[in-house]
């Protein structure tokens, strides 16, 4: 392979050793890609990262460093031909953004500018986005597709990530060569079919699969179901799921559609069905033969009765829709949970 063969297929990877990085790296090797990771580690780890090795048997190049260091940036880029970037980094819990705004705001909206014009300054103009469908705020109507108008986030992290959204717009009406694919992810779960990877929240988990998977190994006492009284067949909020392992083929998909397609792109990443609480506490007592015991507490502020995508964009102009389902989902996340009780600790 000359090259510029191997230039064509360097990708940055920033937030690569997280949850939906890890994914991602995987069916990045797997589609042929050479994926450069950037990370500073403050909410993942390294041991993510061998074990993509061992899953993939390629050795992940990894630079551990923050995107708002511009000389590392800068360095970065004049090191390596890289063709494109895949920007996951940022923090992502939506109660931890209303306690530290600053952090999110200063990690999501301005790290993403150094990186950009970085991105500017040594010609590399194709970015995946990792967005969020929080930028809905409170739907309009449901299923949600893209022409759905964006609300009002109802927490400092979806508004950091609509301001990522408007810059990037703003970005690629001022400089016409910039390719980019925004994906508004649903509710990303489960794992990798082998047990090597999955999520691993620092702390108490923010989000209801790992919450449900810790009760059901032990680590934690119960689950809190935040209302019982929503207009839903079970009174239970009903969410979007989506397996992460489809996710990460989204992103490859999208590479694929910003290699032919200038301007700027944006998906939702979802399977167009929605589940309730309750939905996912019994199929994860199905798929793990534990029981998952739980009590009822009162709604919190800002959830909704429901929310699930509208995918046929996607389907449509990348080719890409979900093809693991819930039965998979609680399988691969319970394989997960069970063989790395503590996570990658």
């Amino acid at each position: 392979m000359s090259l510029t063969q191997n230039a064509a297929k360097k990708i940055l990877v920033t937030g690569g050793a997280g949850y939906i990085g890890s994914h991602t790296l995987v069916e990045l090797f797997a589609a042929g890609y050479e994926p450069l990771v950037l990370d500073n580690l403050c909410n993942s780890s390294r041991e993510s990262l061998a074990r993509v090795e061992q899953i993939t048997g390629h050795q992940v190049s990894f630079i551990q460093g923050d995107i708002r260091d511009a000389a590392l940036l800068e360095q970065v880029f004049a090191e390596h031909s890289v063709r494109a970037v895949v920007h996951f980094a940022g923090l992502k819990a939506v109660g931890e953004s209303v306690e530290q705004p600053l952090s999110y705001y200063d990690n999501n909206v301005h790290g993403s500018q150094v990186l950009l014009q970085a991105m500017l300054n040594a010609g590399v103009y194709q970015l995946v986005f990792s967005s969020s469908a929080t930028v809905y705020g409170e739907p309009a109507e449901m299923p949600i597709s893209e022409q759905c108008p964006v609300g009002r986030p109802t927490n400092p992290y979806g508004r950091s990530k609509l301001m990522v959204e408007d810059i990037l717009r703003d970005l690629a009406i001022s400089e016409p060569r910039m390719r980019i694919a925004v994906l508004r992810y649903f509710n990303p779960v489960g794992a990798h079919s082998s047990g090597l990877i999955g999520e691993d929240p620092n702390g108490l988990p923010n989000n209801l699969l790992p919450y449900i998977a810790q009760v059901a190994v032990g680590k934690l006492q119960q689950l809190s179901v935040f209302g019982d009284d929503y207009a839903t067949a079970d009174g239970t909020g009903v969410r979007d799921y989506i397996h992460v392992v489809d996710l990460a083929q989204g992103h490859v998909a999208a590479l694929a559609y910003l290699a032919k397609e200038p301007g700027v792109h944006t998906w939702n990443l979802g399977t167009g069905k929605g589940y309730s609480v309750l939905e996912m506490v019994k199929a994860f007592e199905e798929a793990s033969g534990q029981s998952v015991p739980y009590q009822i507490a009162p709604r919190r502020a800002g959830d909704i009765a429901q929310c699930y995508a509208n995918p046929d964009k996607a389907k449509r102009e990348l080719g890409w829709q979900a093809q693991l389902g819930l039965s998979q989902m609680m399988q691969d996340t319970w394989r997960w949970q069970s063989q790395n009780p503590h996570g990658f600790r």
